[in-house]
């Protein structure tokens, strides 16, 4: 049985480690509110630029003269995994269910027999993958310097995967983020950006829409601006879903650290009450010695 001594600086450690858990879900939730404003307001801007690329695409017929964002490269051997993952820890599942679901990818793709290159946004992710897939790892945007993900910070990812692809590096790129749902539910999600997968197009206002100059042209201009735009409402969901996953563990370990103190002060009251009556027991025999 543990001392005395023991048992109490036990629990003084895990109080300790309360009220900072305690303190980490308050900054949590309060960071969450301005992210989640944020990742919501987003989500209309960048649903409506799809849906207006995708109102161009069906316009086109793809072909080598068509802009290399949507064309492609003709080819579907190399591929790109840009994974999007937070600078800091203690965020519960959150970047390791990232980690699975581009995992999963990898694993599918190297099945295939395809070639595979890791592209991360964020440190936490990587770890995994260095152990395992080092050789694969082809850079790491460093994102520990930004308070709050804005536009320019989406452009510059946005503008290296471009050069990459503009470099004949890969020919498919796919971009890993958790789309947040709400502080209890945060859901990894896959998109194609590289060729732009932009879907039909039916957005109910086609036939009343001209464009001038032409088609191409205008999606020649606007998919590194699409692309752009869909890296930054990533960056705000994983922003949003980090802090959400966030407070939900820190209150996790909040709840934890109390049964924990509780166990512990009962134990700690049985130890003390077993001494006690040991010294009386002890005392009384020593009395009744004489």
């Amino acid at each position: 049985m543990p001392s005395l001594k023991s048992l109490k600086t036990r629990i003084t450690s895990v109080k300790s480690t309360q009220k900072i858990t305690k303190a980490m879900k308050m900054v949590a939730a309060a960071k969450l509110r301005r992210a989640q404003e944020a990742a919501e307001a987003a989500r209309p801007y960048s649903e409506r630029m799809a849906a207006v690329m995708a109102s161009l695409a069906s316009r086109v017929t793809v072909g080598p003269e068509s802009p290399r964002l949507l064309a492609g490269t003709g080819k579907d051997q190399v591929h790109l995994l840009v994974i999007c993952s937070s600078e800091r820890g203690l965020a519960g599942g959150f970047n390791s269910n990232i980690a699975k679901l581009a995992r999963r990818t990898l694993e599918e793709l190297l099945a295939q027999g395809k070639t595979v290159k890791l592209l991360f946004v964020g440190k936490k992710a990587r770890a995994p993958f260095a152990r395992t897939h080092k050789e694969l790892i082809v850079g790491t945007v460093d994102m520990s310097h930004i308070k709050q993900v804005g536009f320019a910070d989406a452009k510059a990812v946005a503008d290296d995967v471009v050069a990459r692809f503009e470099a004949g590096e890969f020919d498919v790129a796919h971009l890993f983020f958790s789309t947040f749902r709400s502080a209890l539910n945060q859901e990894p999600t896959r998109l194609q950006i590289i060729p732009a997968a932009l879907g039909s197009g039916s957005s109910g206002t086609d036939a009343a829409v001209e464009y001038e100059p032409g088609e191409d042209a205008i999606l020649e201009d606007l998919l590194p601006r699409n692309l752009a735009v869909q890296v930054f409402r990533a960056l705000l969901e994983n922003a949003a879903s980090e802090q959400g996953s966030r407070m939900t563990a820190m209150d996790n370990a909040t709840r934890n650290a109390g049964d924990m103190i509780n166990r512990l002060t009962i134990t700690y009251n049985r130890t003390r009450q077993a001494a006690i009556t040991k010294e009386l027991i002890e005392i009384i025999s020593g009395a009744e010695a004489l």
